[in-house]
């Protein structure tokens, strides 16, 4: 039978008392209760294990105990954790133990002959708390086993190596404010690695090391809680709390771990709004627009977030209706806004008082109120030079597309609202109105048309008409003025597509070719309706006839059968399309209608006419003389241009010869006041002064002619000049020959006759004497000819 050795705790060790008190070893009994799990000496080992084999027992059977050995051993010699002993060992040797399973050789050893174990590596329960091997008696001779093999189990046994620890520390925490005494805050939890079913070494008690006497801590659960009522968050808001948590019951000896609670007070609304100045002083300008801001206004709260909130109004004064006041959600400030047009004229101060209040109340606190303050903004309107003011803010002008240039389509009014009430001028906004389709007066503003409309092209125009005081030009004032172009009939109908048909050679008369639709750019009120007909002069077509559907649509159909691709493959049918407008407007559009084979199903097969079949083809010599030919036609081309650009030949100066002696002749005429024959003088000085008849010259064509030929003496004389100008202006734009007729300049005039007189270098003097050329002498060799020409010593007239 097999037999184990070596209990580790006191109740094991009395049932192996109890077992060696029948054996008559009671005196091993009184060992194993005097002692407390200690490691047995070697002497009472061996001494156990010979009384054990004296009083062995034959019955074949094991007997087992589970081992236990205690963590954390600090020996130097293998921890001694039991003995296995067979009932066939005669202490001779014969018998081997061998030991396997988990951790067999590498943590625990067992000798071979006498089967005690031991642990060699030091063990700790909370990495591995127990540990199943399996025990076998072989013949050592043999090697025939000599019991069946078997199990057991060695336990670890805990001690108190483990300190509590808190895994989810630092902890972060919030109570509010004022809060009484016992409010929860946080639970906080320790964990202790060490055996909790086993004595005290799990037992962990809470404490408070860091944090009186404002919290509490709960011994047993770690619940901490308020032990100080009305903590203020405004006088402290953070507080940093440390808790203890201690194994073996709190006990002298236990291990203990501490962990950080940071404690912040939250805001609850226990301030009132305060203004800190009951009186404000402010001041905008009369031009201020509506919702500008006139200033602001501020109650303090020493609340935070959504008890800090604050909504400003007005309760009392005089410009309720004049100013508006918000709340600035960011930053908790009352703004004060223009609500309406100020005016210094009208209205030179306003009185206003404000009130902040706090939105969100708590009940518990209302006895520390009032939640609201007031004060008093005094609002001065200050006097500036204002814009004019255009009276209506908006102009909407229906306009015929077919108006005349220069027809006045609308009176521009605009006013200055101060008491010196301008003179205005008016002007068009050139960036809103870049085609200069409009011109407007600048006194009147009477808005004109200043070039065709066409509603096709642009329907509406959105211009900006400009107002400006004429001793003021910084004052601008605007107006929007909306242009309907109404719709006139000047389009005709025109074909929707390009319309080509196909007829087959057996086709029968009546037959349907092609459907066709028109188009029209214009947009009648009544609807469009087109008519359509056969032209003039194919209204008697024996070939092709048309239906008007009277739904915008027509039919072509065959007059005739028996058509022929070899007598005519391509027929043209014009169509005359008109409208319902006033006046009724018509195109005409030709229908391309090819003869083509079809097979008996009408299916089209071709349609092109046989082609003509060349009797002879062209050599390639013909074709390489034929290329001659043309390259030759192309260098004598060439030729004659470059004979006709070098028929001037340029005029060489000789370097050796003064320059005085040459004279340089230009076949073109410098021009001048005085040659008053290539161009009409009399247009840069007055248009209305210029004379109609203008004097040719004979040697040359004029290439500027006046404007104001043009211009009949009735258009000059009559009082609408705004019209003739703008007529004028068009015709110019749309003529890139003709000279600018809105940008005329002014010149002072030189030259004989003049007051400046000539203004010529060359007779800016009268004789050689009155300038000295002395100085060319000294600007060195490259100016020797010069110095020569021009320079004269006193002995022999020459300088070199």
């Amino acid at each position: 039978m097999w037999t184990s050795d070596r209990m580790s705790n006191a109740k094991n060790w009395l049932g192996l008392g109890v077992s060696l008190y029948f054996w008559g070893l009671m005196d091993l009994t009184t060992l194993a209760l005097s002692g407390s799990a200690r490691p047995l000496t070697k002497s009472q080992e061996d001494n156990l294990s010979d009384k054990l084999l004296l009083h062995q027992r034959m019955k074949r059977s094991w007997v087992w105990n589970q081992f236990f050995v205690l963590e954390e051993y600090t020996g130097t010699d293998p921890l001694y954790v039991g003995k296995l002993h067979s009932d066939m060992d005669r202490g001779d040797g014969s018998i081997k133990y061998i030991l396997s399973g988990e951790g067999a050789g590498i943590v625990f050893t067992i000798d071979d002959t006498t089967g005690d174990i031991h642990a060699i590596q030091r063990l700790d329960r909370e990495e591995r708390s127990q540990y199943t091997l399996r025990a076998q008696a072989l013949d050592r001779r043999t090697g025939r086993p000599m019991e069946p093999e078997s199990e057991f189990i060695i336990k670890i046994q805990d001690i108190n190596d483990n300190e509590p620890k808190f895994l989810d520390g630092p902890y972060i925490a919030s109570v509010p404010e004022m809060s009484p005494i016992g409010t929860s805050v946080i639970q906080v939890t320790a964990t202790d690695a060490d055996d909790p079913t086993y004595g005290n070494s799990a037992r962990v008690v809470y404490s408070i090391l860091q944090g009186q006497p404002y919290f509490s801590v709960d011994s047993r659960t770690g619940l901490i809680r308020t032990a100080l009522m009305n903590m203020d968050r405004e006088a402290k808001d953070y507080y940093e709390v440390i808790i203890q948590a201690k194994d073996m019951g709190g006990q002298l000896g236990g291990l203990a771990g501490t962990t950080t609670v940071n404690i912040t007070l939250s805001d609850v609304n226990d301030n009132p709004p305060r203004f800190p100045q009951k009186h404000y002083q402010m001041s905008v300008l009369e031009s201020a627009p509506v919702s500008s801001t006139v200033g602001r206004v501020v109650a303090k709260d020493l609340d935070e977030g959504i008890n800090a909130e604050m909504k400003y109004s007005f309760v009392d004064g005089d410009g309720l209706d004049v100013f508006d006041i918000n709340t600035d959600p960011n930053y908790q400030v009352g703004i004060i806004t223009v609500r309406k047009p100020l005016s210094f004229e009208s209205k030179k101060s306003y009185t206003l008082k404000v009130e902040g209040t706090n939105p969100h109340l708590e009940m518990r606190f209302l006895n520390l109120g009032p939640f609201r303050d007031t004060t008093t903004v005094h609002i001065i309107v200050e006097d500036v030079d204002e814009p004019p003011v255009f009276e209506p803010s908006f102009y909407f002008v229906e306009v015929p597309e077919d108006v005349e240039i220069g027809t006045t389509i609308q009176i521009i009014s605009a006013r200055d609202p101060d008491v010196t009430n301008n003179s205005i001028r008016y002007s068009i906004d050139r960036s809103s109105d870049p085609g200069r389709f409009f011109y407007v007066d600048i006194t009147t503003g009477a808005l004109m048309t200043a070039r065709p409309l066409d509603r096709e092209d642009l329907s509406w125009h959105n211009i900006t008409v400009l107002a400006v005081e004429l001793n003021n030009p910084s004052q601008v004032g605007s107006v929007s003025v909306t242009v309907k172009v109404l719709d006139v009939n000047d389009n005709a109908p025109q074909f929707s597509r390009f319309y080509e048909a196909f007829v087959c050679e057996n086709a029968k008369a009546g037959q349907l070719i092609q459907t066709v639709s028109a188009v029209d750019q214009d947009d009648p009120q009544e609807g469009q309706h087109f008519y359509y007909s056969l032209a003039p002069e194919a209204a008697n077509n024996p070939n092709f006839t048309l239906r008007d559907n009277q739904d915008n649509t027509a039919w072509i159909l065959t007059r005739r059968s028996g058509f022929r691709q070899h007598e005519q493959n391509i027929f043209y049918l014009p169509i005359l399309i008109a409208d319902n407008g006033r006046p009724m407007l018509s195109s005409t559009g030709t229908l391309t209608v090819h003869v083509c084979s079809c097979d008996d199903d009408g299916v089209v097969m071709s349609c092109n006419a046989e082609a003509y079949i060349l009797p002879v083809s062209l050599s390639r010599g013909a074709l390489i003389a034929i290329l001659a030919c043309i390259f030759v036609l192309l260098v004598l081309v060439l030729l004659i241009l470059s004979m006709r650009r070098h028929r001037k030949q340029p005029y060489i100066i000789n370097e050796e010869e003064n320059i005085h002696e040459n004279i340089v002749r230009y076949d073109d005429e410098g021009g001048g006041e005085e040659d008053t024959e290539a161009f009409d003088i009399a247009a840069m000085w007055n248009p209305r002064e210029a004379q109609i008849v203008v004097k040719s010259r004979q040697d040359m064509l004029p290439e500027i002619e006046s404007l104001s030929r043009y211009v009949p003496q009735t258009c000059i004389t009559d009082n609408n000049v705004h019209n003739y100008v703008l007529a004028k202006l068009y015709e110019a734009d749309m003529d890139l020959w003709a000279p600018p007729f809105d940008s005329l300049q002014t010149y002072m005039f030189e030259g004989n006759g003049s007051v400046a007189e000539s203004l010529s270098s060359l007779q800016s003097v009268t004789t050689d004497s009155d300038q000295s050329y002395d100085y060319l002498t000294d600007w060195g060799p490259r100016f020797k000819k010069l110095a020569e020409m021009y320079g004269v010593t006193e002995g022999n007239g020459a300088l070199w």
